[in-house]
């Protein structure tokens, strides 16, 4: 059996990064002789979780533009130049067979080194609206593996394969942890349990929120588990002291925390759509408005559209909020149809038909 080399490079955020994990465990599974080795922005998350999950990682020293003058932008042009010389030395050293980029800044000049040296790549595009990044990376790519239609707008047809978003197949089996779920956070079966999650990095207007309607929540009787973010946590932690409320900086065992959850409150990013879709419980989405094409609306309104979920824009957050939760909490029924009609929506076998495709780009 031939020993194959495996890079992959996306990070920055964890709609990056799990989808990358996601892959090469997959890959790892189908050939337990290969080698990995991972490739990100050495001061983001992915120094971290990317160990974590038990792979290599080489950190390059990267990071994306700013909107306005900022002197990390007077800095990008070193940052970059940099970054590619590091991309061609671990592309030369490695030697991969195939380079896999899920977004982010690192994949940039790791995917841009990997084609110019002949090595095969595919490009792991999770949006509605693809970032900057992947969008320059399209011309050389041999594949472009997608989870929503018509993004012939911005990639060529031709390499375009609709996947889905690769999720943690730990979710696939959340339905049989429920149990274990509301034990492991200390939740009262008798009351239903929140979930409420901003993306890897924290929501401040999400956290805002938590910290203005606890007491709202307290009499509706739910408890709440909320990952407010590394960066919120010293701000929001004090939170925690109310009976009924746990703040986590980060969530890592997130298929006990869905597991345990009866609603969520969601970004909608990506991979959080995505994950969501498989869990299969009833979602409130507030999109974050600060992202390129104002893309998590169209993702969050994909589903909502089927009747699938609820969408509540930050700026209509204190007028409707209250309403909306507490018609929720009231219909047992309506929570049921929208946790039935979001799992319709689950695209399953996202990572295996992924890892179908980089087989093919590696002739097996």
């Amino acid at each position: 059996m031939k020993h194959f080399k495996i890079i992959l490079s996306g990070g920055g955020t964890g709609g990056h990064i799990y989808p990358a994990i996601a892959i090469a465990n997959e890959l790892k599974a189908r050939h337990n002789n290969a080698e990995f080795l991972f490739v990100g922005a050495k001061d983001r998350m992915e120094m971290e979780k990317v160990p974590q999950a038990g792979y290599n990682i080489e950190g390059l020293w990267i990071s994306g533009v700013q909107r306005k003058l900022t002197l990390k932008n007077l800095m990008f042009p070193f940052k970059l130049i940099s970054s590619l010389l590091k991309a061609r030395k671990i592309v030369k050293e490695f030697q991969p067979d195939v380079a896999i980029g899920t977004g982010g800044f690192a994949s940039g000049p790791l995917l841009k080194m990997a084609s110019s040296n002949g090595i095969p790549s595919l490009i792991q595009e999770q949006n509605s609206y693809p970032g900057i990044t992947n969008k320059l990376l399209a011309k050389k790519a041999k594949k472009i593996c997608v989870a929503y239609d018509d993004l012939e707008r911005f990639f060529p047809k031709e390499k375009l394969i609709k996947t889905g978003n690769p999720v943690r197949q730990d979710l696939l089996k959340i339905n049989s942890k429920r149990e274990e779920g509301k034990i492991f956070f200390k939740q009262d079966p008798k009351k239903k349990t929140l979930l409420v999650i901003g993306g890897s990095l924290g929501a401040r207007r999400i956290n805002q929120l938590m910290k203005q309607e606890l007491d709202f929540l307290n009499t509706q009787k739910v408890e709440v588990i909320w990952q407010c973010g590394k960066l919120y946590y010293d701000a929001y932690k004090i939170c925690g002291h109310e009976k009924h409320v746990q703040v986590h900086a980060f969530i890592n065992d997130m298929d006990l925390a869905y597991a345990a959850a009866d609603i969520i409150i969601s970004r909608a990013g990506a991979g959080s759509v995505s994950e969501l879709c498989i869990v299969g419980k009833p979602v409130i989405f507030i999109p974050s408005p600060n992202v390129a094409e104002d893309h998590q609306t169209k993702n969050a309104m994909a589903i909502v559209k089927n009747d699938a979920a609820i969408l509540i824009k930050e700026d209509e957050l204190d007028v409707d909020f209250k309403n909306m939760f507490s018609q929720l909490m009231a219909s047992n029924e309506k929570q049921e149809s929208l946790g039935e009609n979001i799992k319709k929506l689950a695209l399953v076998n996202a990572t295996k038909e992924i890892a179908d495709e980089v087989e093919k780009l590696l002739n097996i």
